[in-house]
């Protein structure tokens, strides 16, 4: 039998506090009584051998002395740990439930002032959280409700060219999913390759490429997670969110600055060279970055549906519209984020109850067919 890990929310006065969505099943139950019928199968062979049933050990040593201890339960994964360590610290400071997580990328951050009754907590006082490094993410996580939403949203991220191993980079979007999110709208600011796209477009996800070296699930898969070892990827970004946001576009009247594409996700922190440039378009980026992918391999590994969006900011070096190789800098970026920051925000204050509520008959008829 699997018995699912909860997490239970503080209840604050004068405020409600929805169930948390069931989480990802843990197989530790099974695990104990696997363990108990193994002992209780050598009683009966000693039993059928000897004709007298042999006493459980009071000491556990096998000498019939000392007191009674009952079998020790599974120690839980440091992630695990970790993990509720920080959950604890944010439900002591706001008890809303979110069930949407934004991650805002560079210079995306104001797009959390449209957030209503707002808990704003700084990353430095969160518990294996850690003080942003890079210009343009504030470092906050601010709850409250986002066009009627209960949504967690996070102004920065922890970047892998920061130095921060992958277990850290992911571990944000692992909270959010024990918070209670079943949606995560992960967007950054990223170099356009295709050369139909222009600055400030907008670009919904609909693949990407991993090209940062490594994987955010190599080595252990904390059991207490739920995901499986070997996860499949043949639609890491939901594709009926993808499609939400186009036809919001074209009610917004910005569907011409709305693009879908493949985004490649590089280490970083040096921008491309020309060639790697060449080499990108060439196996089918549109776009390229420095983030997101880590984090859409953990929501999905956790069984979070995804939707991410890049602002594009810059032409990848070597492309330009009029024959110059194009330089780039983060201050450009920082920049050119102000030509697509209006429109992400209109984008997801559309979007975001539409895909709250989508979720909401997805998981309704689900559990119709139980």
């Amino acid at each position: 039998m699997f018995v699912a890990q909860q997490v239970a929310a503080p209840v604050a006065a004068g405020r409600s506090v929805h169930p948390v969505p069931p989480l990802p099943l843990v197989p530790q139950q099974k695990v104990h009584k696997v363990h108990c019928s193994v002992k209780a199968a050598a009683a009966a062979a000693d039993t059928a051998q000897n004709g007298v049933a042999q006493q459980p050990s009071l000491s556990g040593n096998g000498n019939g002395h000392g007191s009674a201890a009952a079998p020790a339960a599974p120690a839980h994964s440091k992630v695990y740990q970790t993990i509720q360590e920080t959950v604890s610290y944010i439900q002591s400071r706001c008890s809303l439930q979110p069930q949407v997580v934004m991650v805002l990328g560079s210079g995306l951050g104001p797009i959390a002032d449209a957030v209503q009754d707002a808990t704003v907590i700084p990353y430095g006082d969160i518990p294996h959280f850690h003080a942003p490094g890079v210009q343009g993410h504030p470092g906050r996580l601010v709850m409250g409700h986002f066009n009627g939403v209960p949504a967690l949203v996070l102004q920065g991220r922890f970047h892998y060219y920061e130095g921060h191993p992958m277990e850290e980079v992911i571990f944000p979007i692992r909270v959010a999913r024990f918070l209670g999110c079943h949606t995560a709208i992960l967007t950054n600011a990223a170099g356009g390759i295709n050369h139909d796209f222009h600055l400030g477009d907008l670009m919904v996800i609909t693949d990407h490429l991993n090209l940062m070296t490594a994987n955010p699930l190599r080595g252990p898969n904390p059991p207490e997670l739920g995901g499986p070892r070997f996860l499949d990827l043949s639609e890491p970004y939901d594709r009926s969110f993808v499609q939400l946001l186009q036809r919001e576009a074209q009610q917004l009247g910005f569907e011409d600055a709305m693009r879908t594409g493949t985004y490649a996700a590089v280490s970083g922190p040096t921008y491309e060279t020309p060639a790697e440039t060449r080499m990108l378009r060439a196996i089918g980026a549109d776009a390229v970055g420095m983030s997101t992918v880590p984090e859409v391999i953990a929501a999905r590994h956790v069984g979070v549906r995804v939707v991410g969006i890049s602002c594009i900011t810059n032409l990848a070096c070597g492309i330009s519209h009029d024959g110059q190789v194009a330089k780039v800098s983060h201050e450009e970026v920082m920049e050119n984020i102000n030509l697509g920051v209006e429109k992400m925000r209109q984008l997801l204050l559309a979007a975001v109850p539409k895909m709250a509520a989508q979720h909401a008959q997805v998981a309704a008829a689900a559990a119709s067919k139980q």
